[in-house]
């Protein structure tokens, strides 16, 4: 069992090894183990505990770990892979655990880290080293200094990872049961350092929705793990089960990850012109059309389940349509109107992804798709203010507004040649994961007919609720 700290010791904001090492080694800290945490690609949280008298060996070492064993990593004859932990992602776990015997407590860190192969090389299918990529080619070939991201995660609770059974009838902003659960979860996530802007009662029944303040790309993308770690951990606690499954229930919306985004450079932020059409810089507009020009090719990736797809349909608040508008909910991309005097607020937010995404690599082909945009001077279309549900089909040609792909099978398909997606990716992750994502599909085809191809089946259920 678990109880909560309500000591004053330092639990986040660490800058260096030297720092970790000495919150971790002082013996009042009862700190025992370490959990060390990465991503398999398809982006489901992979962890391991060492004592905490082994962190100084993996700072300077690593510690060895069988890839072969891990979800699109290596095969067996080249099994050993090696993660070092970035000191400045260790937290201290906001509580303290029991055991059976009281007088055994303790108190466990966190970290994530960059993982190695045998010989030192930076590792090609960890999804971390994917996105630091990016972000260190957008630094280089833009002078970005930072990209800002602030995702909005949505989540049902059900009653166990076996039942997709809402536990109470609420919609947007009303009624609903279980704010205290999100209220524990933020205040879990306050005392390791991530602060959240606001949460809710979403649409569907059962459903919920934490917003987190934006931080750097990389930082963000760790934190969504956290976040969704924790969230799974409280929900067990009061005995329900978290979910951030897309599509789990038939006849209510889906989860999104709707991700606000923002480039800066020495404090200023890039998208915001005082005197452009709708505020938006030349670059804002550039990194928008990217985005749009590029979206069916990295549906597979922002969306990556069969289930995804089930979220992504007609009347359920989900984007269907490639477009971009200012107050227009069906979009693809919204740019919410930014006030005299909000310059910093100037951001776009990108509204296709949904929270069951390898977060690292759904951040880096996002990030990539506009660095192109910006690089090849894209043009962007003028924006789509009207309900692209209701418009006609002459009138989408007219506006030339594509539709993202309708099934994982399609995404897969454009996906598969695309040149963007495999530079991105790199070709390690890049083929391992189609192949990954085509033996889901040939699963799928064998267990349920084409009668679900736009609702939810008990096999979908069954798969994906326990683990997503």
């Amino acid at each position: 069992m678990a109880k909560e700290s309500q000591g004053d010791m330092k639990k986040h904001g660490f800058e260096n090894q030297e720092e970790v090492l000495e919150t971790a080694n002082n013996p009042s800290n009862k700190i025992e183990f370490v959990r060390i945490m990465f991503s398999d690609i398809l982006g489901r949280p992979m962890d391991f505990s060492i004592p905490s008298s082994e962190l100084k060996e993996a700072f300077q070492n690593g510690k060895g770990f069988d890839g072969s064993s891990v979800e699109g990593f290596v095969r067996i004859e080249e099994s050993d892979l090696v993660i070092k932990p970035d000191p400045k992602t260790f937290r201290i776990l906001p509580w303290e655990y029991t055991g059976f015997d009281k007088s055994n407590s303790w108190r466990e860190g966190i970290s994530f880290g960059d993982i190695y192969t045998p010989e030192g090389k930076p590792y090609e299918g960890d999804s971390r080293y994917v996105l630091k990529k990016v972000l260190q080619k957008g630094e280089t070939d833009l002078g970005i200094d930072e990209i800002q991201v602030g995702p909005e995660l949505e989540f049902f609770l059900f009653p166990s990872s076996h039942e997709a059974r809402p536990l109470d009838e609420g919609g947007y902003f009303f009624s609903g049961c279980h704010g205290e659960i999100r209220k524990e979860i933020q205040f879990l996530l306050k005392r390791i350092g991530i602060e959240s802007a606001y949460d809710h009662h979403e649409v569907a029944h059962g459903q919920h929705e934490i917003d987190l303040h934006p931080l750097g790309a990389l930082e963000m993308a760790d934190t969504c793990m956290l976040f969704r770690y924790m969230a799974k951990k409280v929900a067990r606690k009061h005995d329900l089960y978290a979910t951030f499954m897309p599509k789990p229930l038939n006849g209510q919306n889906g989860s999104g990850m709707h991700v606000h985004q923002s480039l800066w450079k020495d404090g200023k932020n890039l998208f915001f012109e005082k005197n452009a059409k709708y505020r938006l810089s030349k670059m804002a507009r550039h990194y928008i059309a990217g985005i749009m020009t590029h979206s069916r090719e990295i549906s597979a990736v922002l969306s990556q389940w069969i289930n995804s797809y089930k979220r992504l349909i007609e009347g359920y608040e989900a984007p269907v349509f490639v477009a971009w508008g200012q107050k227009n909910r069906s979009a693809y991309i919204r740019v919410p109107q930014c006030h005299p005097g909000k310059e910093k607020s100037m951001r776009i937010e990108l509204r296709s992804p949904d929270p069951a995404c390898n977060v690292y690599l759904a951040f880096a082909s996002m990030f990539m798709s506009g660095f192109t945009g910006i690089q090849e001077e894209y043009k962007l279309a003028d924006p789509v203010e009207e309900n692209i549900y209701t418009m006609s089909h002459t009138k989408q040609k007219k506006y030339q507004i594509e539709t993202l792909p309708q099934s994982l099978e399609e995404a897969i398909k454009i996906m598969s040649r695309s040149e963007l997606a495999k530079k991105i990716l790199g070709e390690h992750i890049f083929s391992t994961f189609l192949a990954n994502k085509q033996r889901e599909i040939d699963e799928y085809r064998t267990n349920v007919s084409k009668e679900y191809d736009k609702q939810v089946s008990e096999f979908e259920v069954k798969k994906y609720l326990p683990y997503l």
